[in-house]
C-alpha cells in the first residue's frame, strides 16, 4: 500500500479535491450565497496557523523540550482575547481603507508611504520565504519516511534529482491552484471564498488525522493513557522531558516565547490575510475567539502522549519530527499513516496558499506597481490593459515564490529542524509589531520612526538568527558564532553584549525590539510628521468613532469624466462600472464635479487593487486640491464627541428625573398610607379610650343612684371601675412612651442585672392571665445567670409585651407560648415563640412599624384589633436604646412566629 504510485495518487486527489472545493465557494459566491459568512468557517480559515510545524513539528519540540510546545500556542490565544478591541480595530481599519495586506496596513497608518510599503514586503519576502521552504520540506520528509520506512529516509533524499522531489511538483500544483482562485478579481482586498472554503476544509482534515494518529498511540499501541504513563515513570530521564525547566532559556524562555507567538499571530502575512482582510462581519471576531483557542487545544491534546510514546519505543520511531508518521508505522498500520500524510500535506499546502497569496499582493502592489507608476507609456495604456498586466504580474509572483521557497528548502533545509525553520520567522515577522501596534495608539509614532525602528531591528534579527544559520549551514564560517565577528566576543550572535544563557529566539527578540521600539519613539519625538501622516495616523487611532464610518477624506475638485477614464485605465471597465454604478454615462455628467464621496470610493477602489500608496499617487494627479487634513477631520471627531457628550447629559438628565419621579411617588405612596394608619389610630385611641369610660361612667352612675344595692355587687362594680381604669392608664402610658422615643427624650435605667430572673419573673407575672385564657405556656431558661446591662421594668414591659402578644396570635383550640432564654456567642438571645398561623416574610418588618396591626398568614382582617399596634414598635426602641435588637423569624418549634430578643452580654468588669 505504501507505493509511489498509490501515495502520490491520494495526494494529487487530495489536491484536486481542493479545487473542487474552492470553485464550488466561488460559484455559491457569484450566486449571492456567500459559504464563508459562517463565524465557524472564519475560525476554521484562523486555523491555518497549524502548519506543518504544528503537525511534525510540535511533538519534535515536546520530545527535546517537553511542555515549551505549548508556548507557540499560548499566545495565539492570549491574541485572540485581545478581539474586541485590537482585532476588531484593525478589522475596521482595514474594511474602511480597502486595505489588501499587512505591508499596505503599515504604509497606509504612516501616510500612505511606499517606501515603508516597500521595506515592509521586502522583509516579509525574507522572513518568510523559509517558512515556505519549511512545509515544502515537510513534504518531502514525510514521503520519504512513508516510502522508505524503516530505513533511514536519508538515503533516497541525498540520491533524489530536484525533478523527482515530490514537493517541487507539489508546489507547482499549488501554484496553479492560487493562481486560479487566488487571483480571480484584481481587487486583493476582495474576500477569496473559495480558497477560504479550501482552508477551512483542510483546517478539520488536519485535525482528524492528528487526533486519529494520538488515539491510535494512546489507545492501540497502548492500553490507555495510564499505561502509557506509568511505563514513562518506570524511565526518569522521560519523567524529566516533561518537566517544565526544559524550556530553553528557563523563566526567561518561558516569557520570550509566549511574547513572540502572541506578536507573531499578529503580523505574520497570512494570519493578518485571513484575520484582517478575508473577514466579511467584524462579528465574526466573537465566536472565533473561543472557537479556535478550542481548535488548539484540540490540536496540541495528545502531542506529549506522541512524543513520549516515540521516545519509549526508541530507534524504532527515528526522527522525532516524524513520530506522528513512524509510530503507526512501527505497528504494521498501513492506511493510518497514508491518513497522517494527508494530513501533514494539508497543513503544508494550506500555509502555501495564503502566504503565497499574502505574499504576491505585497509584491505587485508595494514593490512592482510603485515602479511602474513611474514610467509615463503607462498612463498612456487602454483602459483595463494595465489591470491585466498587474494580475499577470501577480501571477508570475506566486511562482517565482514557490520556486523561491524550492530553491531555500534545497539548499539550506537539512541545517534546520522544522521547529528552528519556523521560529526563526517568527522573530522576523515580530519586527512589524511595533510599528503596527503603536502605531493603532499613539497618534505621534512617525513614518521615520517607523521606518528607523523596522530597519534596525530587520538587522538585529538578522545578525542573531539568520547569519548563524548560514553559519550552520556551511555558507558562513562557523567562527562567527563561535568566536564572534573578528574575534570580538560581545559581539557573538547568540551571546550579544556578553549576554548568555539564554533561548537564542529570546535573546534575539530582546535585542531587536529594543532597538526596533528604541527607534520608533525616539525618531517620532524628534520628527514631524507630514500633514498627511498626521491624518492617518488620527484615522487609525480614532478607528472606533462612530462618526469616522460615513465621513468622506476628499476636499479637492475633479470632474466625474477624469475619475471614470482614470478607474477604467487601471482597473477595467467591470470595476468602475461598480464605483459609478448609480451615475449614468454621458457627457454633460463627465463635466460635472465629483461629490467628495465619489473621490473616496474612487481611492478605496484603487487602494483595493494596487494599494493605498499607489491609490494616493492616481487620485492626486486628477485631483485638485488636497485632502482632508487633520485639523477638518479632528472637527468633525470633536464635533460628534460634543453631541455625544451632550446626548450622554441629557441621558443623565433624563435618568435622574426618572429616579426622582420614583422617589416621589414612593414619598407619596408612603404619606397615603401613614395618613390611612393615622386615621386609623385615633379611631382605635378613641374606642380604647371610650370603652372603659364608658364602663367607668356606667358603673359609677349605678353606684351613685343604686343606693340599695347588696354589698356584693357593689364591690363587683368597684372592680370592674378599677381594672377600666388601670387598663385607660396603660393606654395612655404606651402613648407617652412612644411619644419619648420618637422625641429622644425615653429616660432609661442601665445597670447590670441578671436577664434570667427579669424573665423568669415576667413569665410568673403573666402565668396566671394565660392560664385563664387556657394557653399552654412554657419557659426553657438555659443560662443562669444571663448578666446584661439593661433597665430591669423596661425589660420586663418588653418581655411581657413579647408574651402577651403570643398569647393573642397563638392558635385559638389549643393556644401554647414557649420562652427560651440561651446564649448565643458573646450575646443572650430571648425568643418567645406561638403556635399560631406565623407571620409573612413581608409582614416581618412592617409590625415594628407604628400602629401596625398584626395580621396572621390567610386572615380576613376583621372586627376589632388584637392590640394597639404600639407595643412592638416600643419593645423594639427599648432594646435598640440597650444596645439590642429585635426581629421576627420562623418558630423552630411551635410552627408560628418566634419574636427574638438579643443583648450583648455585660463586660467582666461590671459582672
Amino acid at each position: 500500500m505504501r507505493t509511489d504510485l498509490v501515495i502520490l495518487g491520494a495526494a494529487f486527489s487530495y489536491l484536486a479535491l481542493l479545487f473542487v472545493v474552492a470553485a464550488w465557494g466561488d460559484r455559491r459566491a457569484e450566486q449571492g450565497k456567500s459559504i464563508i459568512g459562517s463565524p465557524s468557517v472564519y475560525a476554521l480559515s484562523i486555523a491555518v496557523y497549524c502548519t506543518a510545524w504544528t503537525f511534525y513539528g510540535s511533538v519534535g519540540r515536546a520530545a527535546e523540550y517537553g511542555p515549551s510546545f505549548l508556548l507557540i500556542y499560548l499566545g495565539p490565544t492570549l491574541a485572540m482575547l485581545t478581539a474586541p478591541f485590537l482585532l476588531r480595530k484593525m478589522v475596521r481599519i482595514a474594511a474602511r481603507q480597502r486595505i489588501t495586506s499587512i505591508a499596505d496596513f503599515i504604509s497606509a497608518r504612516y501616510g500612505k508611504s511606499s517606501g515603508l510599503g516597500a521595506l515592509v514586503a521586502l522583509m516579509a519576502l525574507i522572513t518568510i520565504t523559509p517558512y515556505i521552504a519549511l512545509q515544502l520540506k515537510a513534504i518531502t520528509v514525510s514521503h520519504a519516511v512513508l516510502i522508505n520506512y524503516p530505513d533511514s529516509p536519508d538515503a533516497s533524499l541525498a540520491n533524489e534529482g530536484f525533478w523527482l522531489d515530490k514537493s517541487l511538483w507539489v508546489a507547482l500544483v499549488l501554484a496553479v491552484f492560487i493562481i486560479l482562485f487566488g487571483t480571480r478579481h484584481l481587487d486583493a482586498s476582495e474576500r477569496h471564498e473559495g480558497m477560504v472554503a479550501a482552508i477551512a476544509l483542510e483546517s478539520l482534515v488536519k485535525l482528524v488525522a492528528f487526533m486519529s494518529v494520538g488515539v491510535f498511540v494512546v489507545f492501540v499501541l497502548f492500553a490507555g493513557p495510564q499505561d502509557l504513563f506509568q511505563q514513562v515513570a518506570l524511565s526518569p530521564d522521560l519523567a524529566d522531558t516533561l518537566r517544565l525547566d526544559q524550556v530553553p532559556g528557563g523563566t526567561t524562555g518561558w516569557v520570550g516565547m509566549l511574547i513572540l507567538a502572541f506578536l507573531a499571530f499578529l503580523t505574520l502575512p497570512r494570519q493578518f490575510q485571513v484575520l484582517v482582510v478575508e473577514n466579511v462581519d467584524e462579528h465574526h471576531l466573537t465566536r472565533a475567539s473561543w472557537l479556535f483557542p478550542i481548535y488548539l487545544l484540540l490540536i496540541n491534546l495528545f502531542v506529549v502522549p506522541i512524543a513520549l510514546a516515540g521516545l519509549l519505543l526508541g530507534d524504532v520511531a527515528g526522527d522525532p519530527d516524524s513520530f506522528v508518521l513512524t509510530l503507526p508505522l512501527s505497528a504494521g498500520a498501513e492506511g493510518l499513516p497514508l491518513f497522517v500524510f494527508i494530513g501533514g500535506l494539508s497543513a503544508a499546502t494550506g500555509m502555501v496558499i495564503v502566504e503565497t497569496i499574502a505574499l504576491s499582493t505585497m509584491v505587485s502592489n508595494q514593490l512592482i506597481m510603485p515602479l511602474l507608476l513611474r514610467f509615463r507609456f503607462l498612463h498612456a495604456s487602454q483602459p483595463g490593459q494595465l489591470a491585466g498586466w498587474l494580475l499577470g504580474i501577480r501571477r508570475v509572483a506566486i511562482v517565482l515564490l514557490l520556486l523561491l521557497g524550492y530553491l531555500y528548502h534545497a539548499l539550506m533545509g537539512d541545517a534546520y529542524s522544522l521547529v528552528t525553520i519556523g521560529l526563526v520567522s517568527f522573530a522576523g515577522v515580530a519586527q512589524f509589531a511595533p510599528a503596527l501596534l503603536i502605531g493603532l495608539y499613539w497618534r505621534g509614532a512617525s513614518r521615520l520612526g517607523a521606518m528607523l525602528g523596522l530597519i534596525a531591528g530587520f538587522g538585529v534579527w538578522g545578525y542573531t538568527l539568520l547569519l548563524p544559520g548560514f553559519a550552520q549551514s556551511g555558507w558562513w564560517d562557523m567562527a562567527l558564532i563561535e568566536q564572534g565577528p573578528w574575534g570580538i566576543e560581545w559581539l557573538k550572535p547568540y551571546a550579544l553584549f556578553g549576554l548568555q544563557g539564554w533561548d537564542i529566539y529570546t535573546h534575539a527578540l530582546l535585542w531587536s525590539m529594543l532597538a526596533n521600539v528604541g527607534l520608533l519613539v525616539g525618531a517620532s519625538l524628534f520628527s514631524r510628521p507630514t500633514p498627511l501622516e498626521q491624518t492617518q495616523a488620527a484615522l487609525f487611532t480614532e478607528a472606533m468613532h462612530p462618526n469616522l464610518q460615513g465621513t468622506t477624506l476628499w476636499r479637492g475638485q475633479t470632474t466625474q469624466g477624469e475619475l471614470r477614464d482614470l478607474l477604467a485605465r487601471y482597473l477595467g471597465a467591470a470595476a468602475t462600472q461598480r464605483v459609478f454604478a448609480d451615475i449614468a454615462e454621458s457627457q454633460d455628467a463627465a463635466d460635472q464635479i465629483a461629490s467628495h464621496a465619489l473621490v473616496t470610493s474612487a481611492e478605496q477602489a484603487l487602494a483595493g487593487s494596487l494599494g493605498s500608496a499607489s491609490a494616493r499617487v492616481l487620485i492626486n494627479s486628477v485631483v485638485r486640491g488636497e485632502a482632508l487634513d487633520l485639523e477638518g477631520l479632528l472637527s468633525i471627531l470633536d464635533t460628534t464627541s460634543q453631541t455625544l457628550e451632550y446626548n450622554r447629559r441629557l441621558e443623565q438628565k433624563s435618568d435622574e428625573l426618572a429616579r426622582i419621579g420614583e422617589e416621589l411617588r414612593s414619598a407619596n405612596e408612603r404619606l397615603r398610607e401613614l395618613d390611612r394608619l393615622k386615621d386609623e389610630f385615633v379611631a382605635m385611641v378613641s374606642h380604647e379610650l371610650r370603652t372603659p369610660l364608658t364602663s367607668i361612667r356606667a358603673f359609677a352612675e349605678i353606684l351613685r343612684d343604686g343606693d340599695n344595692l347588696p354589698e356584693h355587687k357593689r364591690q363587683h362594680f368597684l372592680g370592674v371601675i378599677v381594672h377600666e381604669s388601670q387598663r385607660l392608664s396603660r393606654l395612655i402610658e404606651e402613648i407617652l412612651d412612644l411619644a419619648r422615643l420618637e422625641s429622644g427624650r425615653l429616660t432609661l435605667d442601665p445597670k447590670p442585672l441578671d436577664l434570667a430572673q427579669v424573665a423568669q419573673r415576667s413569665v410568673d407575672a403573666i402565668s396566671r392571665l394565660q392560664e385563664n385564657r387556657g394557653i399552654a405556656l412554657d419557659s426553657a431558661i438555659d443560662v443562669e445567670p444571663a448578666i446584661i446591662i439593661g433597665d430591669e421594668d423596661r425589660l420586663e414591659q418588653v418581655i411581657i409585651n413579647l408574651l402577651d402578644n403570643a398569647g393573642k396570635f397563638a392558635d385559638t383550640d389549643q393556644p401554647k407560648v414557649r420562652l427560651r432564654l440561651y446564649r448565643h456567642k458573646r450575646h443572650y438571645r430571648l425568643s418567645v415563640e406561638d403556635n399560631g398561623k406565623g407571620i409573612s416574610e413581608d409582614e416581618r418588618e412592617r409590625v415594628f412599624e407604628k400602629f401596625h396591626q398584626i395580621q396572621e398568614q390567610g386572615e380576613v382582617p376583621r372586627g376589632r384589633p388584637k392590640g394597639s399596634g404600639l407595643g412592638l414598635p416600643i419593645s423594639r426602641g427599648i432594646v435598640a436604646h440597650l444596645g439590642g435588637r429585635l426581629w421576627v423569624e420562623d418558630a423552630p418549634n411551635l410552627g408560628g412566629a418566634c419574636l427574638i430578643m438579643e443583648l450583648p452580654e455585660a463586660p467582666e468588669q461590671a459582672q
